[in-house]
This record gives structure tokens, sequence and C-alpha cells, in this order.
């Protein structure tokens, strides 16, 4: 007969194993249930995702976004009010600049050089890789927050979580903070409720979506 000891080990296993436990990724320590995942192991977008322009494709389970010049790669289903963004992001050059769109109206794409979004723009590495950023609405705009480091190391694939709690929103990248926004009058509710992957000329890839209510 099997030792008893082990058998009780192996039955409390797969009991985990099938209850959905919780899971901590913001050094902040919320809790979310997911509502959406994505691991882009498919060779077409499919149809939660919205193409607004070129140089999107998907080779071996990766998005990869080039000379998209701020045409985003809008989801189709929507945010709640707070959330948690988690994905995987690199960049192919020393240009860096990994850019996404938060709280966007699921549609809006540039039709001029000076982009004006409709949601918050998170940027790693912008303006040839000296410049961090999360802007409301426009990238260029004077309310934006800044930082100049970490640069992006072209050889490293890094882990992004952007988490929205009430008015603030928060970026980190491989569990430590890079930036935080607070907004008075957050951008939220119908027109204020997709999320984008996005650029301008430097290639990107995205990989491991996985969205959370809080």
């Amino acid at each position: 007969m099997p030792d008893a000891g082990k058998s009780l080990v192996l039955l409390v296993a797969l009991a985990s194993a099938c209850t959905e436990v919780p899971r901590v990724y913001s050094t902040r320590g919320q809790l979310g249930t997911e509502i959406f995942r994505d691991e882009f192991e498919r060779d077409e977008l499919g149809p939660n995702w919205r193409q607004t322009g070129d140089g999107v494709r998907i080779e071996h389970g990766v998005i990869k976004l080039r000379d998209t010049r701020n045409h985003p790669l809008w989801l189709e289903p929507s945010l709640p009010d707070n959330f948690r963004i988690a994905f995987d992001a690199w960049a192919q050059s020393e240009e860096g600049d990994i850019k996404v769109e938060v709280c966007g109206d699921g549609a809006s794409v540039a039709t001029t050089t000076n982009y004006v979004a409709t949601g918050y723009v998170v940027i790693f590495g912008g303006w040839n890789n000296t410049l961090n950023a999360i802007a409301r609405r426009n990238e260029h705009g004077r309310d934006r927050v800044t930082a100049s480091e970490p640069r992006v190391d072209p050889a490293r694939r890094y882990h992004f979580d952007i988490t929205r709690s009430g008015g603030e929103l928060l970026w980190e990248v491989d569990g430590k903070e890079i930036l935080s926004f607070d907004d008075p009058a957050p951008l939220r509710g119908p027109g204020h409720d997709h999320f984008a992957f996005s650029g301008w000329e430097a290639e990107a890839h995205f990989d491991n979506l996985v969205i959370e209510a809080l």
C-alpha cells in the first residue's frame, strides 16, 4: 500500500491545482481576478484585436510591431475601472521605444505626427532611449511624468505591470516601480476603457498578456 503521508500530500496538491488562488503581481500587494489572457500562440490576430495600421504581425507566439506610427493594436474587450495589465516586452534595437496605451477609446489612430491619444500613454525608452514617461493623452504634454532611468537594454526581456486603482496609474517593470501618475479626473468608462500595444518606428515585441480586475 502507498505511504499514507505521501497520499495526503498528493490529494492536497490535486485540490490546490483545481482551486483558483489569487496571485500577487504588484509590489503593493493588490490581488486581482483574471478576466483576459492572450499568449499569441497562433498565426492570426483574431477577433479580440483591432489592427488600425500596418506593421503588426504574430511570429512564433509573439506580437511584433514596427513602423506603426501611432496606429495602435487595440484590444476589443474593455477594461474595468480598476485593473492590472501584465505582459512581457522587449526592444529589438538600441532605440528602445516600447509603448502601450491604457484607457483609450479602442479605435483612435494618429492623423498627424503630433498624436493626441484618448487615454494614457506609457513609454519605456522613448525619444531614442532617453526617457520613460506616463502621459495623459499627449505624450509631449506638460503634465506627463518622466524618468531618465532605467534605459532599455535590447538584449533583455522585461515584465510590465500597469495597475490602476482609483486615480492612480502605477507602472512597474520587473517588480520595480518606474513611475506613477495621479489623476484627479481619471479617464474611465466608455471611450476610456481599452488597452493597446503601440509604437512609432522602432520594433518592439510583446507576449503573455494578462488582465485582472481589481
